[in-house]
């Protein structure tokens, strides 16, 4: 998998396009570290890209094998993600299946993207060509945000670069996407005519591009701004966030708040809440490389006692008469670190009817969520007393 990423990111593109001053804004900054969740999807990545080569016999079984060994010595091999890129290594080998018997495969293609958005590149994990169609697979290991496909924009810039490679070669007029995104079980797919992407890509990609390199490009706040190495010191968003808790109430009984007073409050903290936790582990971040912030100090936080040695400890407590049954506890894994051991599909085919899911503690969300209402209070008060008392 490549190591460089473009500074027009696909991945980044529902940012750049929306707030082109982003690109910018975070050129200013020192380059985030990785993340474990960042190296964890890569480790995927790769362990998928592999089984897939093996699949379509483009390295020997003794290669295989090989490659296997290392990554199953590595950090993040578990069960959980060897059956996670099975499942994407079945999706796509089911999508070439129905793309007819003489389509082909291209694993970890290379795409230009220079022609819509100056400088751009990014990799499909996976083009499918066959019946008048070109499809570009993409896979997310991630299973804290489910990504759907339609009017993805990062899969429509593969779909672009795609068409381009090899419009001289193949004959099609429409482009698929898919997302894979096997820990949530979750495949999701868009199709568009060529004619229809390539207007997407002059009236969208290009204007977007073009303001992206001026120095006078416009900022704006979105769910985009979750993912900007910027979120924490764009102004635009301090000052959105500002206005919005300077904001007057129109309170209708001095005394107390109404329900939909306190309705607003709600939603406005959640925002705020949201901001504030970015700019508080940014300042913390920048005071342990020394940076000053005014009125404010780094100190030694609150810390917990352990034990030095658990294998002295023990060894001293048994010396001291204590039997070596009753020092240690013994409790099985939660589901979700089981999981990863033996991995979701199978550890559900093994227990069966011995993992339950219990009714879950009610919480407010906004009515734009799309979970369903709880209809009876009855219900979410003994849901709420039983959860309390567990």
């Amino acid at each position: 998998m490549p190591d460089i990423h473009a500074r027009l990111s696909p991945s980044a593109a529902v940012r750049w396009i929306n707030c082109p001053g982003s690109i910018r804004l975070s050129e200013e900054l020192p380059p985030a570290p990785s993340s474990e969740y960042a190296d964890e999807g890569t480790a995927a990545h790769a362990l998928a890209e592999l089984k897939l080569r093996a699949e379509m016999k483009e390295i020997t079984t003794r290669k295989f094998a090989a490659e296997l060994k290392k990554h199953r010595a590595g950090q993040f091999y578990c069960g959980e993600m060897d059956e996670a890129t099975d499942f994407y290594k079945d999706t796509v080998l089911e999508h070439l299946a129905a793309a007819g018997p003489d389509a082909e495969l291209l694993i970890e293609q290379q795409l230009d993207l220079d022609a819509w958005a100056p400088g751009s590149f990014g990799t499909s994990d996976a083009v499918i060509i066959g019946n008048g169609v070109i499809e570009v697979i993409d896979l997310k290991y991630g299973k804290g945000i489910r990504v759907d496909a339609v009017q993805n924009p990062q899969l429509r810039l593969y779909a672009l670069g795609a068409a381009d490679l090899f419009e001289e070669l193949y004959d099609f007029e429409a482009v698929r996407m898919t997302i894979v995104q096997p820990r949530l079980d979750h495949v999701s797919t868009d199709m568009i005519t060529l004619r229809s992407l390539r207007e997407w890509g002059q009236t969208v990609i290009r204007p977007a591009a073009k303001e992206a390199a001026s120095d006078s490009a416009h900022t704006a706040c979105g769910d985009w701004c979750r993912w900007c190495p910027a979120k924490a010191v764009c102004r635009t968003r301090a000052e959105q966030q500002l206005e919005l808790a300077a904001k007057d109430f129109s309170f209708t009984d001095p005394d107390l708040l109404s329900e939909s007073e306190i309705g607003e409050v709600m939603q406005r903290a959640e925002e705020l809440q949201k901001w504030v936790a970015d700019v508080q582990a940014y300042a913390l971040s920048e005071a342990l490389d020394g940076r000053h912030f005014d009125g404010w100090k780094l100190v030694e936080g609150r810390s917990v006692r352990k034990y030095a040695d658990d294998l002295k400890v023990a060894d001293a407590l048994q010396a001291a008469g204590y039997p070596e049954a009753s020092l240690y506890e013994r409790k099985l894994y939660g589901l979700t670190a089981m999981e990863k051991i033996v991995g979701k599909k199978k550890l559900t085919e093994i227990l069966g009817d011995l993992i339950i899911k219990p009714a879950g503690k009610p919480v407010l969300v906004p009515e734009s969520d799309k979970r369903e209402a709880l209809n009876s209070i009855e219900n979410a008060r003994a849901d709420f007393t039983e959860a309390s008392a567990s």
